[in-house]
């Protein structure tokens, strides 16, 4: 399955709406404010009563740079809802609404003639929680519901949505009090079901009793099945004072969503980073998608699930292990968060221990390209894609082996009858062939070459196993290849998941042949 396709997903309610957006607003009991916020008796405690919870309710406008599966890199200004909960400034929203964003700009009320700055305090992503700071001044805020949270209880969703500045709430009631709840872009053990219906630009606002007093943020709704989430009083009191503390809880500081594409799960999507969090620190961008963090693949039931459970496991301070996937260059990258940063996974490299092996014969054979100058391939099945230098020539048919067994191939080079039967220019095979009907074993692939190699006065460099969290196998690297002393790489490996044998062949004659030819197979993807 390729990282590139679209992510699919049920819940529709969480992203900050774009400021762009135009939709209106409708199957919603909506009360509207006007555009001013009142400013009714407070309730006992101090905060707002309930005809002045428009004072207290502030819309937030996030301007940065955000990568999409579906568009890519693009600079916007994203808005998302909010509330106050301290006379000094102090505000809760979602994470995904502020995460990674360069600016951030605050309108109370609905008034955005008075635009107030702020900065975000503490986050989590596994919570889908924000603490930020507004500049100080005197504030109408929220104070939060005492006593339980029952089954039937009357509640409002009060916000921005749609990315509208006119202040709306919508009655409903709760349909369950405490429950369990995993999305794409969070993992809750707390959550209120509701029929208050929140929609895109709702995220991170809040969901109040009849007396104005907070239940909870509202934070994901499913329109198909009118499921409205909001994030539970106890679950949000709980990390409050931490968060506004300027720490993190449960976060690597990943704006993320787990990316579905044709029902299954690839891994988490990075809309973002903020800017020193281990994620940043670790090297993952925006645009990456995470596919395994501490050997667990992470995101395959949709869900931010396992990438919380392995936070919640070892602590978010700890050494773990990352792979992700960087579909700008096609490239897979190991790492560490607080450890080791990511760095691409090299095939020659590994296998030949070094930085690419001698490469030191004939040079002008293809020289190195950008990832820009690469052009993704598929087989004739459609069971292989790959990414090649785009000036390369290509054969995509189905290859036989001796033992007349039928493998999916990709060839590559830029002459591919010289790369057939000689060694002046570089190339790449890559074939792959069901675990079920493999004619050949990885150790059998290597056999059937070195009687080739060694006819053609190479010597063998390298011999070893090989695992990269994806294939485990064996290869051979051999040098002084023919007249003009290339080097020629044979590695064959069983999938992980033991679905498919891989057996891929190298033919490089300089560093840059090497490096054209890693990146290459660095990307190459197998579905059967």
């Amino acid at each position: 399955m390729n990282a590139h396709q679209t992510s699919r997903r049920a819940f529709t309610g969480s992203a900050a709406i774009l400021v762009l957006t135009t939709a209106a607003l409708t199957g919603c009991t909506t009360l509207g404010f006007g555009a001013n916020p009142g400013s009714g008796p407070a309730a006992d405690g101090g905060g707002v009563a309930f005809d002045a919870v428009q004072s207290a309710t502030i819309q937030i406008e996030a301007v940065g740079t955000f990568v999409s599966p579906e568009e890519g890199g693009y600079e916007a200004a994203g808005r998302g809802s909010g509330f106050i909960i301290s006379e000094d400034g102090l505000a809760v929203t979602n994470n995904h609404v502020v995460v990674g964003a360069g600016t951030l700009d605050v309108w109370r009320g609905g008034d955005t003639s008075d635009t107030v700055n702020a900065k975000v305090l503490g986050s989590s992503e596994c919570l889908d929680l924000a603490v930020i700071q507004l500049q100080k001044d005197d504030y109408p805020y929220f104070d939060w519901h005492e006593g339980d949270i029952a089954t039937a209880t009357d509640v409002y969703a009060a916000g921005f949505p749609l990315g509208d500045p006119e202040f709306t709430m919508t009655r409903g009631i709760v349909s369950k009090a405490d429950t369990a709840m995993d999305t794409p872009w969070a993992s809750l053990d707390h959550v209120i079901e509701h029929d208050a219906r929140i929609r895109p630009g709702n995220s991170g606002g809040p969901l109040i009793d009849t007396e104005g007093a907070l239940i909870g943020v509202n934070y994901a709704g499913n329109d198909q099945y009118d499921q409205n989430l909001a994030i539970h009083r106890d679950e949000v009191q709980d990390v409050i004072e931490t968060l506004a503390s300027g720490e993190s809880v449960l976060s690597l500081g990943v704006n993320g969503t787990a990316l579905v594409s044709e029902g299954q799960g690839l891994g988490i999507w990075v809309n973002s980073v903020a800017s020193g969090s281990a994620a940043d620190e670790a090297g993952v961008a925006p645009g990456d998608l995470i596919t395994k963090m501490e050997g667990v693949s992470v995101g395959t039931d949709g869900t931010m699930a396992d990438y919380c459970d392995v936070l919640r496991t070892h602590g978010q301070d700890a050494t773990l292990s990352v792979e992700v996937y960087r579909p700008a260059d096609g490239r897979y990258y190991t790492g560490q968060f607080n450890g080791k940063a990511v760095t691409a996974v090299s095939v020659v490299d590994d296998a030949t221990g070094s930085t690419g092996g001698s490469a030191g014969g004939a040079s002008g054979s293809g020289g190195a390209s950008s990832p820009a100058d690469f052009t993704t391939v598929t087989d004739d099945t459609e069971s292989l894609a790959v990414d090649v230098p785009a000036a390369w020539n290509v054969d995509g048919s189905v290859f036989i082996d001796p033992q007349g067994g039928e493998w999916a191939r990709i060839e590559a080079s830029p002459d591919l009858s010289a790369y057939a039967s000689s060694w002046s220019v570089p190339g790449l095979s890559v074939l792959a062939a069901p675990a079920a009907t493999a004619t050949l074993s990885p150790d059998e692939w290597l056999q059937l070459v070195t009687p080739t190699m060694q006819a053609a006065g190479c010597q063998l460099s390298t011999h070893d196993t090989y695992s990269d969290g994806y294939y485990d196998g064996v290869f051979d690297y051999w040098i002084g290849c023919g007249d003009t002393g290339a080097d020629y790489l044979m590695l064959s490996a069983l999938s992980s998941d033991g679905s498919h044998v891989v057996a891929l062949s190298v033919q490089a004659l300089t560093e840059d042949d090497l490096a054209v030819i890693d990146h290459a197979l660095g990307s190459f993807i197998a579905q059967f």
